[in-house]
């Protein structure tokens, strides 16, 4: 199934010249939502991950399926203060401003083999964060997977683990 055609672009949006993909009309097309996260598990399965780690938010939506698939548990990543108990940081630099990420401490083993997804890569500053965090955990990121990549950006060339997409779109 071509997952393209039910992702949307919303042009100028959330400001003038940035195409936005919503993938919230994939979401709504259920055999074509399946054929993405068959394909996503399919691609993750060769890294033999111990864990699926969704980024906020809709990495959120992509773990649950694929890890499903896969026979794994998940973890995620989060925005600063929305984790509760004891929690490991990571504060990061973006092209206007800076965030910090959170992960839970002890959800993620020492020495866990961990696949990372995201809806869509771009400059690569949070998922390269996020790599970061992993290893603050003790873990190694073993792959890095989006439905989509946006061209132009470098985004993977921030990420020390490999990284596969199913779509590749223009910024």
């Amino acid at each position: 199934m071509n997952i393209e055609e039910h992702i949307r672009i919303i042009k100028d949006f959330p400001k003038a010249g940035i195409n936005f993909y919503d993938i919230g009309s994939l979401l709504a097309h259920a055999e074509a939502w399946k054929s993405a996260m068959d394909q996503a598990a399919e691609a993750i399965a060769p890294y033999v991950p111990d864990i699926i780690v969704g980024i906020e938010a809709r990495g959120f939506l992509m773990a649950p399926p694929i890890a499903e698939r896969l026979g794994l548990p998940i973890a995620m990543i989060r925005k600063q203060g929305k984790l509760p108990g004891d929690v490991l940081s990571y504060h990061y630099d973006l092209e206007y401003g800076s965030d910090c990420i959170e992960l839970q401490q002890g959800v993620i083993k020492a020495g866990a083999r961990v696949a990372m997804v995201d809806d869509l890569l771009a400059t690569g500053g949070t998922m390269g964060a996020a790599e970061t965090l992993i290893g603050q955990a003790g873990a190694k990121v073993v792959q890095h997977f989006c439905l989509i990549e946006l061209d132009g950006l470098s985004g993977r060339e921030k990420l020390s683990a490999p990284f596969q997409a199913l779509l590749k779109k223009p910024a």
